[in-house]
């Protein structure tokens, strides 16, 4: 989707955003509905001449079918606004696609958009770890809560059962439960809580591991191979070369190029042309 699309497309959405969501659903639901021909008149205009001005009909006409939708997707705890928004996004990516050809209503083909912008958000912001990154585990995820009988976690008989109608083993459908019935703790300390009701943070415990004797040891030995490999490579240089790479890179006070170049008594060119040519040789001794 064009940029110029998405701002002809969105800014007609934002239907008086400081009264509310309210008044945004009031608003498209008195949009005029249209008729198959004027939809297909719509949509053949946009295909074939990039008139925006009928693809922004098209989704205005269609902004309440995208609120119903959304609301199906209320027991997230989402905010509604941020689910129509996400949704109306999806819409506008089904009016670019939409083939009139085909006739089927824009409405038929702009479902699997609109939904799939929202399962999109929903698995971004239900959690601040993702609950679900594979095309199983998505399925799991929103089939998981519709799917089952009653509050509480799931006895063996309703895992097995729930498994075999997804087609995906009960140890997915557990180890989804068990992600779904935990919520997000914070990784510090609170530091207001009082001893009564202090609980230990995720951080509390984790090792401090900078003064470990194994780690300083394998810090110590990475720096002396280093240190070996940067003075080999130094080694391949001539003096002047060597000269302007230590002080250009090594020294705390690094002269300029023309500093350089005043003291050598060439131009300042010749002295970048010497660094590269010297940064070249070193990388290639340090790589071999």
């Amino acid at each position: 989707m064009t940029q110029a699309m998405t701002q002809a497309l969105t800014l007609p959405i934002n239907l008086y955003p400081e009264k509310g969501l309210s008044a945004y659903l009031r608003a498209v639901n008195a949009l005029p509905v249209l008729s198959v021909s004027e939809e297909r008149k719509l949509a053949r205009r946009y295909h074939k001449h990039n008139d925006l001005d009928a693809a922004r009909q098209l989704v205005l006409s269609n902004l309440r079918y995208v609120a119903r939708i959304a609301r199906g997707f209320s027991g997230y705890g989402l905010p509604q606004a941020d689910l129509i928004q996400e949704g109306n996004i999806g819409l506008m990516k089904a009016v670019k696609h939409y083939d009139p050809a085909r006739k089927v209503r824009l409405m038929s083909f702009a479902v699997h958009w609109i939904k799939a912008e929202i399962y999109d958000y929903i698995l971004r912001n239900w959690r601040i770890v993702k609950v679900a990154t594979t095309k199983a585990q998505r399925k799991l995820f929103f089939n998981l809560r519709k799917s089952r009988d009653r509050l509480g976690w799931m006895t063996r008989g309703e895992v097995d059962a729930l498994a075999e109608n997804l087609d995906v083993s009960p140890e997915a459908v557990q180890q989804m439960e068990g992600r779904m019935s935990h919520f997000d703790v914070a990784f510090d300390a609170d530091n207001d809580a009082d001893d009564d009701n202090f609980h230990a943070a995720p951080a509390g415990y984790l090792q401090d591991m900078r003064y470990n004797p194994e780690v300083l040891a394998t810090q110590s030995d990475q720096e002396d191979s280093r240190h070996t490999q940067l003075r080999q490579a130094l080694s391949t240089l001539d003096a002047r070369s060597r000269d302007i790479i230590q002080r250009r890179w090594l020294d705390e006070d690094k002269p300029t190029l023309h500093e350089l170049a005043a003291e050598y008594g060439i131009s300042a060119e010749r002295i970048r042309q010497i660094e590269s040519k010297a940064l070249d040789v070193m990388k290639g001794t340090l790589e071999a």
